[in-house]
């Protein structure tokens, strides 16, 4: 059997532990596993290639992925869809294991669903927002690294009496910021689930200062919906294949420190974390969730179980059909919001 795997939309910690997995785990099978480089990119392109035990030989600690990423999406032209198809015959392929978010995930529920591809999928995003998986690959190190960030945010805040407003990736989903928020000790947090209030914020921050807390820490998620603040996509720029704006653009976390300062006259300062939440070796947990992840992958073509993805909800690695994995946005608990305001 011969397995292609590949890794699409942004890059995390814990892909290459996923493609480790992927590999050895085949190797023992007897499999041939090729590298489709560049997310579906590499499939559109034919830019497949031979996948050996040397190369996935000492990547378990390293971020990012020794297959490339992309957010080339197929199903953009009928006329990709058949040159990609082509290609899985051309390279003798037998099944695709799709390492990805919403998005990459997508694609390959489309080729299963539309065209029988025999694909198996393992959720990553750092979002956290994949529907039917408790965790996905590299959430825990990206609110590891939004802790780490608030912690020390909280000695220079402190020295400088000011409200600091740290922005933190979150496109629909607020896990991130809710996660990081809560570990970090922040004292207020926008989400996209729950519309905020720059009036309600202020007032919170007001209240912090007369009791004797004269700074703050805000988490701010990119995709926030704020009552105060309108915006238009189209003033973002041009969309990806997929349709999504860069919303760093809009500049959200840089607007609401202006607007505290304004409203309130407490000196304030914005950090935008970026990429830095989705970059550096990924922690213990990542680690062993994409080597068990990968490896149930394996276990699925094994099985002849396509069109799912292996999918972790307790303790257990278990299979979850990925028509309904990519069916909408697993979004955070309003319990856990609810949690997150008892330190507001």
């Amino acid at each position: 059997m011969r397995i292609g795997v590949l890794t699409g939309g942004g890059d995390v910690p814990g892909l290459n532990a996923a493609i480790r997995a992927v590999a050895r785990r085949s190797f023992i099978y007897g499999y041939e596993v090729r590298a489709i480089k560049n997310g579906w990119a590499g499939l559109v392109e034919g830019n497949i290639v031979p996948l050996t035990r040397s190369m996935v030989s000492g990547i378990l600690h390293v971020g990012g992925t020794i297959l490339g990423a992309s957010r080339v999406n197929p199903f953009r032209d009928k006329a990709v869809v058949r040159v990609s198809l082509e290609n899985f015959r051309e390279f003798g392929l037998d099944a695709i294991v799709a390492i990805g978010g919403e998005d990459t995930l997508g694609v390959a529920t489309r080729f299963y669903e539309e065209h029988q591809m025999p694909v198996v999928g393992v959720p990553k995003t750092m979002d956290n927002d994949v529907i039917g998986t408790d965790y996905c690959i590299g959430f825990d190190t990206a609110v590891t690294t939004v802790t780490d960030a608030l912690d020390k945010l909280h000695t220079t805040a402190s020295a400088h009496h000011r409200a600091i407003v740290v922005e933190v990736m979150g496109r629909h989903a607020g896990w991130v910021a809710i996660i990081g928020g809560l570990a970090g000790g922040a004292d207020y947090i926008f989400t996209p689930e729950v519309e905020g209030s720059l009036k309600d914020v202020c007032e919170h921050l007001k209240n912090r200062w007369r009791q004797g807390s004269t700074f703050s820490i805000i988490v701010v998620s990119e995709g926030a919906k704020i009552r105060e603040i309108e915006y238009s996509e189209e003033e973002l720029g041009d969309k990806d294949e997929f349709g999504h704006v860069r919303l760093d653009r809009r500049g959200l976390g840089e607007t609401v420190a202006r607007e505290i300062e304004r409203r309130t006259g407490f000196e304030s300062r914005c950090v935008v974390l970026g990429h830095l939440q989705r970059g550096g070796s990924p922690t213990v947990f990542d680690r062993v969730l994409a080597t068990r992840l990968g490896v149930y992958a394996i276990e699925l073509v094994k099985e002849g179980k396509f069109g799912y993805m292996a999918a972790l909800q307790g303790n257990k690695v278990v299979p979850f059909p990925l028509k309904e994995a990519t069916s909408g946005i697993k979004t955070v608990d309003v319990e856990l919001y609810e949690l997150a305001q008892t330190f507001f």
